[in-house]
């Protein structure tokens, strides 16, 4: 794993941080090699119920560090090849590897949220944000374009209108709009305190059931009404059946 992603285990809580303060966490490829490695080491470890996604320092992440990222112009090629079991690239893979996993992924968001920082924060299932963050489809302001995941998770959150008055212009915008639109979850003082606190309700729910939800909802949130009745016949039959077998053993 990157030094600059740190990755540990508290209880039944994994703590991912972006560790490169002095850079206001401005991500490196060797970065989102760390955040693809930590995900599959969430996902092989028995007993987690939620991560926790931060950044060290005074920001969540300031986006892609695009003078160190392209440095090396094989390395970009390299990371920009889709593995064919995924369907995703390196970029895209630090952010999506947390919608694949069966437990939540809060984001604790603090200070700037901008380009790929940002797109990373979308891929968690919530996000808290303190009142002075800052947010950013950033990409413009560099002539490129979100490719982290972006446009699939913006679909899910925002109007195109919004999505495209966002990408286009590449401002910033602060938290209260970022809710408002519904990029932000909530607004808080303290959003690790409002991460653990809803990572607290959540254990209490059965396991099985809170992952069946985020798949459910992540396969169908976009797809039509016959497909989402579909994937709601085929989630909730096991959950049935596993509560019929509880209740025959009492």
């Amino acid at each position: 794993m990157s030094s600059n992603v740190t990755l540990r285990f508290e209880g039944d809580r994994a703590y991912v941080a972006l560790d490169r303060p002095d850079k206001h966490n401005g991500l490196t490829l060797e970065m989102l090699g760390g955040l693809i490695d930590a995900a599959h080491d969430i996902a092989a470890r028995k007993g987690v119920r939620a991560v926790i996604l931060t950044g060290n320092g005074p920001s969540f992440s300031s986006g892609l560090d695009v003078a160190k990222a392209t440095s090396d112009p094989l390395a970009i090629v390299r990371a920009f090849v889709p593995l064919p079991w995924r369907g995703t690239n390196t970029f895209q893979e630090a952010c999506w590897a947390w919608r694949r996993l069966p437990v939540p992924v809060i984001a604790a968001v603090h200070g700037r949220c901008y380009g790929g920082g940002l797109q990373i924060a979308l891929a968690a299932d919530v996000r808290f944000a303190t009142p002075d963050a800052e947010f950013s489809v950033m990409e413009a302001k560099h002539g490129l374009v979100p490719d982290m995941t972006g446009a699939a998770s913006l679909s899910q959150l925002i109007g195109i209108d919004k999505a495209l008055m966002l990408t286009m212009t590449a401002d910033v915008v602060d938290a209260a709009y970022a809710e408002r639109i519904g990029l932000v979850t909530e607004v808080t003082a303290d959003p690790l305190k409002a991460a653990e606190q809803l990572a607290d309700r959540i254990a209490d729910r059965s396991p099985h059931a809170v992952a069946g939800a985020k798949r459910m909802f992540d396969r169908s949130w976009q797809a039509s009404a016959r497909r989402t009745f579909a994937l709601e016949r085929a989630t909730q039959l096991p959950l049935i059946l596993r509560l019929a077998r509880g209740s025959r053993k009492q």
